[in-house]
């Protein structure tokens, strides 16, 4: 079972490399690092923050977007290509696929975080370089899980790629929102108000707030004990197990 779960997350990452996801991460660590330098060129002060902080701010964005995208494209060619059918019909279960699946994403939503963070080892500090990079690593563990299960759930590519978004930005937003709502400028203690802080606690009780992790202040500032990143190890292992146990369940009950 265990040898059946490797070979899938073994293919999983040959079909990344064969495919033109390497040639499209380097293109985007190019074009954000000359944009971040030439930024930190024209910086009148503090030159080297305003570069390490724009490459970090959109470089973050851009990988969970091709992450995600890729996910969603990969899935969805094997359902076109009738390769998962073929798949399928060995002695393989579909929690196994499903497990094989999300392993080789998380080994490749690491690598995609080293070569993202690699260029930043010239210019910020080591400590929180590492810790930028595991987290961001965290974090495209979570948005792949997420994007496996909405591609298995949806089957419509623009159905997926619209929840995947909402979901992103509403995490990353979350912590804001709860804010927000606690503390409105005006209308506090009225019923609209108290709805619509329950309704922020309770999307808090079941999404990730994504602000915490993967914070350019890390690489201009301080970087974060070391507990911290614990943490959100753990948060994001959490969410990745639930997001793969959604994504078995609903494979279990389709038919193919």
């Amino acid at each position: 079972m265990t040898h059946q779960i490797a070979t899938i997350a073994r293919y999983t990452l040959l079909e990344a490399l064969r495919t033109r996801l390497p040639h499209v991460l380097a293109a985007v660590v190019l074009v954000l690092g000359a944009g971040s330098f030439f930024a930190g060129a024209i910086a009148i002060t503090e030159s080297t923050r305003v570069q390490v902080g724009i490459y970090a701010a959109c470089m973050r964005l851009a990988t969970v977007f091709v992450a995600a995208m890729y996910v969603l494209a990969s899935v969805a060619r094997e359902f076109n290509d009738k390769v998962l059918d073929v798949t399928l019909a060995l002695d393989l279960p579909r929690s196994h696929y499903i497990l094989g699946k999300l392993s080789g994403l998380v080994l490749l939503g690491s690598a995609l975080a080293a070569v993202a963070a690699l260029p930043l080892v010239f210019f910020a500090p080591t400590e929180g370089v590492l810790a930028w990079g595991v987290s961001l690593a965290l974090e495209l563990w979570i948005v792949m899980a997420l994007a496996l299960f909405c591609a298995v759930t949806f089957r419509q590519p623009i159905a997926a790629v619209s929840f995947v978004v909402a979901f992103y930005l509403l995490a990353r937003t979350l912590t804001a929102i709860r804010l927000m709502s606690a503390h409105p400028l005006a209308g506090s203690g009225s019923p609209a108000q108290q709805v619509s802080q329950w309704l922020a606690e309770a999307l808090a009780l079941v999404m990730p707030a994504l602000d915490a992790w993967t914070q350019t202040a890390w690489l201009v500032g301080r970087a974060p004990a070391w507990t911290s990143i614990a943490v959100l190890v753990g948060q994001s292992a959490l969410y990745v197990a639930l997001l793969a146990a959604a994504t078995m369940f609903d494979f279990q009950r389709r038919n193919f």
